[in-house]
């Protein structure tokens, strides 16, 4: 460990305990596409707190961190990341429900948080139920599936700026759009969420999420390792059939390929590299541009060195 590196580790572990940082950790144990590299740290964070020593030291040191979910929308190169990997996942997951509202630390799982719901009788969070990301991860993408999203659901958010000052956002200071929010534009942290929801019949509520359920297993290929969804939908098209009928389904580069079961994802066979899985995704884009002039752009973050 270098002399930075070695003054880095020092400084995190006055704010978390030595067990939750991981000194040349790989990246494939913490995507969902399960690749990448190692990244330099990995800090597994359990309260604000420890963001609001962390983050103004990192940039104050100048050196690169990245904030993870559960790394259900992230592409890590080969390589690995010479920063520091912030998880806030599953030692940041409480909720508390009020009524007709549920607060949730950005750790929880979207399918815990549809779980809640469920348990509460509130409905309107059934379509996030099989998305397989936290809901800081969704706030910020704004997350959705069969015609639900999360603005229709977030009242509230908190989020720290990398100053370590905190913030209260409401649903439409949040300015969410399509697979878009503030966030991916300023560097917000998410902290909390509170949602608002409505109140419902709890067996109505399990048959829908059952049903959602049913209709993932059958249209995508949960079999294997993605990000979901590769693309984003294009205005006026589906990047699936674009993809399709650019004759592109099961296209594959060593480990990855385009999905023979649904051709909007991209998915690793078992030994992709993070290079075989961004050549597919630019050679996919690149194809569709040619013959149909439609530009794809990608719901994947790139993250590292390739």
């Amino acid at each position: 460990m270098g002399k930075i590196s070695s003054s880095i580790y020092e400084f995190l572990a006055v704010h978390v305990p030595e067990e939750d940082i991981l000194f040349e950790e790989p990246m494939c144990r913490h995507t969902t596409f399960r690749v990448g590299g190692e990244a330099q740290f990995f800090v597994r964070v359990s309260k604000r707190e420890q963001l609001l020593h962390i983050i103004p030291y990192l940039k104050q040191v100048e050196t690169p961190f990245f904030i993870l979910g559960n790394g259900s929308n992230l592409l890590v190169g080969d390589k690995g990341y010479p920063g520091v990997i912030l998880q806030i996942g599953d030692r940041m997951n409480r909720m508390t429900v009020e009524g007709e509202h549920i607060r949730v630390q950005a750790g929880a799982l979207l399918s815990q948080v549809a779980k809640a719901a469920l348990d509460a009788e509130l409905t309107g969070f059934e379509f996030a139920s099989g998305i397989p990301g936290t809901i800081g991860g969704g706030v910020v993408m704004n997350a959705g599936a069969y015609d639900g999203e999360m603005r229709q659901v977030v009242e509230q958010v908190t989020v720290m700026n990398r100053e370590g000052e905190l913030l209260e956002l409401s649903g439409e200071e949040m300015e969410f759009g399509y697979r878009t929010s503030i966030i991916k534009n300023r560097p917000f942290i998410v902290l909390q969420v509170c949602l608002k929801l409505a109140r419902g019949n709890a067996a109505q509520i399990r048959a829908k999420m059952d049903d959602l359920s049913r209709r993932r297993r059958e249209k995508q290929p949960l079999e294997y390792a993605s990000a979901g969804s590769t693309f984003k939908r294009p205005e006026g098209y589906f990047a699936g059939k674009l993809i399709m009928d650019a004759g592109l389904r099961g296209y594959s580069i060593g480990g990855a390929c385009v999905s023979e079961k649904h051709c909007g994802f991209v998915v690793n066979k078992g030994k992709a590299t993070a290079a075989d899985i961004a050549e597919v995704i630019w050679e996919v884009r690149e194809r569709v541009m040619d013959r149909f002039g439609v530009t794809l752009e990608p719901e994947v973050i790139f993250l590292g060195d390739f």
